[in-house]
């Protein structure tokens, strides 16, 4: 036992005075070694190096620059390119073709009531939504906002990019004219028929006023069973649904009557434009935040032009209201298996909606994030004007219902514009004689679900 201790003290000796004349080298080289692989484990987990293409409309182009700069600054090795399209444009080159398509894009934005057609056609990745949410913040209840709507079965197909809602463009000069007291409730029914001009053939427009009533054109209930309120008979409809159409057929009537272009889908738009121009005779225009810069040069290059929320009008006393609306970003289905790729595609995705540059994004897109206070965009930079529009569109947002997403609403568009336009040909008599126009083109459309 002795004989194998004194063995062992010898080799443990041995083997110190071996490395007693290096121990400075090893220890170096080992020191080094372990921090260079400190350094590259650091790096693997900040740095990206995948390459994404990302969709990007013209007017979009500098910001989305500017967002990827600030990613490759942290990411050197990472590629951004960008296909300059209308996001419209891209999506119908999507249902066109399919996503392995090279003018299709990584990473491109979508309205959210596209997101189940796309879900179902399998154009999605499904992304970490929520942990982006975290890291951009300002989210009071994600599931409850755009992102929630984002939400199919389980996988979050987009992130949150903007809201949007219709508002009220005023021309003051025109309104002021006509004795249209600004600052309180203006009620739809007691103004001229040319005094505010909506499309309502338009479904767009038409749910402003649909909606003050509650009037469902298309809707699930809880057993997925597919039903419309305008099957029903006009003597089955309660009072406040019948006061709506007596309102819009009042309206059709009166501008029937005068010669004007407003049932003419193709003639309206010229018409309603020229009749907002200061000096014309109308007043009040329903349009979105994007039509801002056109109405402005109507209404005496900005000088005569206001903002109110939809909600300041109202329809048999009741508020107008339109939809939470908005746009989500997606990405691309066929990179989901490419770690690098997601990854990078998350984090510009992040950089897009950074809320430290939501003024620069009102700036450059016209969109609104909804997890920004109102304060900062009105405390910013921005004109007048602007601010008076992100305050109307965040205050017309607050109250209006959840725009309906499932995709057999879509056939809600032209039935409603054929049943509505068709008052032009047909000259119904009564409301009873124009609703049957709309409930046969209702009816019609039932039978398809």
């Amino acid at each position: 036992m002795k004989k194998l201790v004194s063995l062992l003290l010898v080799m443990v000796m041995m083997f110190s005075l071996v490395a007693c004349g290096s121990k400075t080298d090893v220890v170096e080289e080992t020191t080094a070694g372990t921090t260079a692989s400190t350094e590259a484990t650091t790096e693997a987990v900040q740095s990206l190096d995948g390459t994404i293409s990302v969709q990007v409309e013209s007017s979009w182009l500098e910001y989305y620059q500017a967002a990827a700069e600030r990613v490759k600054a942290e990411n050197p090795n990472a590629t951004i390119e960008f296909i300059e399209v209308a996001s419209f444009d891209h999506i119908d080159t999507i249902e066109k073709t399919d996503i392995s398509n090279a003018d299709v894009a990584d990473v491109f934005a979508l309205p959210a009531d596209r997101i189940y057609s796309l879900s179902e056609n399998q154009v999605l990745a499904s992304m970490d939504a929520k942990a982006m949410a975290a890291k951009v913040g300002g989210f009071a209840d994600y599931d409850a906002g755009l992102g929630g709507n984002f939400n199919i079965d389980g996988e979050y197909l987009a992130f949150p990019m903007n809201i949007e809602t219709l508002i009220n463009f005023v021309n003051t000069a025109n309104a002021a004219t006509a004795g249209i007291d600004l600052t309180k409730p203006i009620e739809f029914t007691t103004l001229k028929p040319e005094e505010m001009l909506v499309p309502v053939f338009d479904a767009w427009f038409g749910v402003s006023f649909i909606n003050s009533a509650n009037i469902q054109l298309l809707a699930k209930k809880d057993d997925g069973t597919l039903y419309s309120d305008l099957t029903e008979d006009w003597a089955n409809l309660p009072a406040d649904k019948q006061a709506v159409f007596i309102a819009l057929f009042n309206y059709w009537q009166a501008h029937d009557k005068a010669g004007t272009s407003l049932w003419d889908s193709n003639a309206a738009w010229g018409y309603m434009d020229s009749a907002f121009t200061t000096g014309g005779q109308t007043s009040i225009r329903l349009e979105g935040p994007w039509s801002t810069g056109s109405l402005s040069n109507l209404a005496g290059e900005g000088k005569d032009l206001s903002i109110l929320p939809i909600t300041q009008v109202t329809l048999n006393g009741k508020p107008l209201s339109h939809w939470k609306g908005g746009w989500g970003l997606g990405i691309n289905a066929r990179i989901e298996g490419d770690e690098a790729k997601m990854m990078l595609a998350e984090r510009f995705i992040e950089e897009v909606v950074n809320t430290d540059y939501a003024v620069d994004f009102f700036k450059a897109t016209g969109k609104i994030l909804e997890n920004v206070d109102p304060a900062v965009y009105a405390s910013s930079d921005l004109s007048d004007a602007d601010k008076s529009v992100v305050a109307a569109v965040i205050e017309s947002y607050k109250d209006a219902p959840a725009r309906p997403l499932f995709t057999e609403w879509g056939s809600v568009w032209d039935t409603w514009k054929n049943g509505l336009l068709s008052w032009a040909a047909v000259k119904p008599a009564n409301v009873e004689a124009a609703y049957a126009e709309v409930q046969a083109s209702f009816k019609a459309m039932m039978l398809n679900f």
